[in-house]
């Protein structure tokens, strides 16, 4: 068979590989490169949209089989590699370097959010992406403790932007922090044009350098700081976190509608705190009530991403600064927690290959 005939047949056989999330082929989503077909003999990259693709190892195996189907191939060599898209908003105040800015925020204090932010950050570097984690809860600034970070930023001069913060790394991640500027206990009492400068400086004013996902962990509630960060920024998507008790889900409800009117997506839900399950027991005790996220998911047209249950190693990986997405890998808990960044990463490689108007965004529901 004339080299550019087998060339034609490999590709047509690629074409029928689909992308399990975006539901389009890989040749059309540009994700085939690199092809070369030396007698019988077939090397090709596969370009997926994150580093962190929970899909990588199907996708593989599915081009492998594609490629074998062809009469003449006795062997394909894949090599599989990752460019993240950018922003699906245009023309926005996009931070340099960074991809996807994911938000992560509840209606109300108590519910974990922090903890589920830095878990999720931790588990998508875990995954082999690239990730940052601002701490825009300025009021109860706890990510420094959390993720075990006790040397703040340090200042660099940039020829053109001025100084910088260069923040310090801790589990594969970068941290960003008003923890690191205020002396202990020192409370933070400062009015919206203060925190909009704030957040604008941790946006602006960091060398985040090179980032496939920048986590977000917002305050509680529906004030300015995510009202900031929706102007200053291009938020990919929102996560909301929330208990499955009443008075939570009814602050949660709040927040949904806060990102609706902003114009930024809201991918799902989490549930926290959703059960207790005592060592060695298989009873499960509901204690701040049940399908409450279920609930919430189905209101609202959204996806439920995770139940996490309560766990004392998970409050205790906070306290010390070990995150129990890193202390415990292999635990039913840590698991949770990679495939909900799993869950998330899907989501966003969605709106990344959507043809977004930005007056048009109200929420992503099921995919």
């Amino acid at each position: 068979m004339p080299a550019n005939s087998m060339h034609e047949e490999v590709l047509n056989a690629l074409r029928k590989v689909e992308d399990p999330d975006l539901k389009r082929d890989l040749v059309s989503l540009n994700m085939i490169q690199d092809l070369e077909i030396l007698n019988g003999q077939v090397k090709l990259r596969v370009v997926l949209t994150t580093p962190a693709c929970p899909m990588k190892a199907k996708i593989e195996a599915d081009v492998k089989a594609a490629v074998l189907s062809v009469e003449g191939i006795q062997n394909v060599e894949v090599k599989m590699d990752s460019r993240p898209r950018g922003s699906t908003i245009q023309g926005s105040n996009s931070i340099p370097g960074v991809s996807h800015i994911i938000a992560v925020s509840s209606g109300k204090g108590g519910v974990g959010k922090s903890t589920v932010a830095v878990n999720l950050a931790v588990s998508l570097a875990r995954a082999g992406a690239k990730v940052g984690i601002l701490d825009a809860d300025v009021y109860g600034p706890n990510i420094p403790t959390m993720m075990g970070v006790t040397e703040g930023p340090q200042i660099e001069n940039h020829p053109t932007k001025g100084e910088l913060f260069l923040p310090p790394t801790s589990h594969g991640v970068k941290v960003m922090s008003m923890g690191f500027l205020i002396q202990g206990d020192q409370p933070l009492v400062w009015r919206g044009p203060m925190l909009h400068n704030v957040v604008s400086q941790f946006c602006h004013k960091v060398n985040w350098g090179e980032l496939d996902y920048l986590v977000v962990d917002m305050p509680p509630g529906t004030g300015d700081v995510q009202l900031s960060l929706a102007q200053l920024v291009p938020v990919t998507g929102a996560v909301l976190v929330s208990t499955p008790q009443e008075v939570s889900m009814q602050d949660v409800r709040k927040a949904y509608h806060m990102f609706e009117k902003v114009r930024v997506p809201v991918m799902g839900f989490v549930e926290n705190m959703s059960y207790f399950q005592a060592p060695g027991s298989t009873e499960k005790h509901y204690i701040f009530g049940k399908e409450g996220g279920q609930i919430l998911a189905k209101k609202f047209g959204v996806d439920l991403l995770a139940q996490i249950p309560i766990e004392q190693t998970v409050r205790e990986g906070g306290d010390e600064g070990r995150p129990i997405s890193v202390s415990q890998t292999s635990s039913d808990i840590a698991t949770k927690f990679a495939d909900l960044a799993g869950q998330v990463v899907r989501k966003v490689s969605v709106l990344a290959n959507q043809a977004i108007d930005p007056s048009q965004i109200v929420q992503i529901g099921k995919f």
